[in-house]
């Protein structure tokens, strides 16, 4: 938890620079996790991954983010990153998040890995949702279909 406050006083620290223009609720998503829809759906994962987790819109493009949740797994992870989704498809904004993660005890021993994963968000007046398209990693990591609904405060 420490890592994850560390690191939300990083991201906020550099939105509240000079160089940024002053802190705006309106471009602020709170998300409450993930449902995660394994492809291995015989292993006994949890879909459900409950949490708490932040997104922070720089501008059409680019947001930051960082969150905490139980993963699939049953474990606690957190991650911070940046979404890069310069491309539309109607309403639908595609590109990637990348960032770092962690508590996977499969994955690097529970610490720390860098990830970038494919994403879709669409978002519509104080209602949103990514969809992340999570690969497998061995039997580190599985693979899933992952939603996330957020809510944009006014």
């Amino acid at each position: 938890m420490k890592h994850l406050v560390c690191a939300l006083c990083g991201v906020m620290a550099s939105l509240s620079s000079p160089a940024r223009a002053d802190f705006d609720a309106s471009r602020l998503w709170v998300n409450a996790g993930f449902y995660s829809a394994h492809f291995d759906t015989n292993k006994g994962l949890r879909n459900a991954n409950p949490g708490l987790g932040f997104e922070y819109k720089l501008d059409d493009a680019w947001s930051v983010t960082a969150g905490r949740f139980i993963n699939s797994d049953s474990a606690h992870s957190s991650y911070v990153g940046a979404y890069y989704q310069p491309w539309h498809l109607g309403p639908v904004k595609l590109g990637v998040v990348g960032g770092v993660f962690n508590g996977y005890p499969k994955a690097f021993n529970g610490g720390w890995f860098p990830a970038v994963i494919p994403t879709a968000s669409l978002e519509s007046g104080h209602w949103g949702l990514n969809v992340a398209l999570v690969p497998p990693l061995k039997d580190r990591l599985y693979g899933a279909l992952s939603f996330q609904l957020k809510f944009r405060l006014p």
